[in-house]
């Protein structure tokens, strides 16, 4: 049996008026996510999960020059502090297998005159180190283990400030410091320039001194 044909137009029927009703717009809570770029320019990145951190150790200068600044103070005294703890026991050391702290050889000839204690020691060693020589405390020429020990100390002394000073130079040299004297204009505009539509901006730079080989890079 086929269908009865209704007399109603199927453009006024309930299907028909229901459809060209306007529907309300469905508001949807709008996500809220996270720049990838600041409005400052920096990156809202963070690095989480990295397995292979010892890729760091590979390139410790580098990795020196990376941290923060409370971190390169803590290793900075640190590794001074250690190594004159290391060198005053090898001068205690020294001292003791020469028989320099026995009361009673009072008369013969000492490898480091006044070194009686271990702070003695430890005095002794930073003024190598940093050559500061109060002059209470001396090196002799009997014995040659304490000449080794002040060469060693020397070299190794001569490293560490080298490597330091390095990290805290190139810290304070940085490019991005010398980023934040250049000032953007707040506004782009889009407009023809060689026949052609550009994206330009103002740039500016607040001192003297130019910056040779620089390249701009917007994201």
């Amino acid at each position: 049996m086929l269908a009865r044909k209704s007399i109603i137009p199927e453009e006024f029927g309930l299907p028909g008026l229901a459809s060209r009703l306007p529907r309300k717009p469905v508001f949807r809570d709008r996500v809220n996510k996270a720049r990838f770029i600041a409005k400052n320019g920096s990156c809202n990145l963070a690095h989480k999960n990295i397995r292979e951190q010892g890729r760091f150790l590979q390139d410790v200068f580098t990795t020196l020059v990376d941290l923060k600044w409370r971190f390169t103070l803590v290793i900075f005294t640190t590794t001074f502090v250690s190594s004159w703890l290391l060198f005053a026991m090898s001068w205690w050391l020294v001292a003791f297998a020469h028989g320099d702290m026995d009361p009673e050889r009072q008369n013969e000839t000492h490898c480091v005159t006044d070194v009686k204690s271990f702070i003695s020691a430890f005095l002794f060693s930073i003024e190598v180190q940093v050559t500061i020589g109060f002059g209470g405390r001396m090196i002799t020429e009997h014995c040659p283990a304490a000449i080794t020990v002040l060469i060693l100390q020397n070299i190794v002394g001569l490293i560490i400030n080298a490597v330091m000073l390095g990290c805290i130079f190139m810290k304070t040299a940085q490019s991005n410091r010398r980023a934040e004297t250049l000032i953007f204009s707040r506004h782009a505009v889009i407009a023809v320039r060689s026949n052609r539509l550009c994206f330009m901006i103002r740039i500016g730079d607040l001192r003297k001194s130019m910056i040779i080989g620089a390249t701009v890079r917007l994201q």
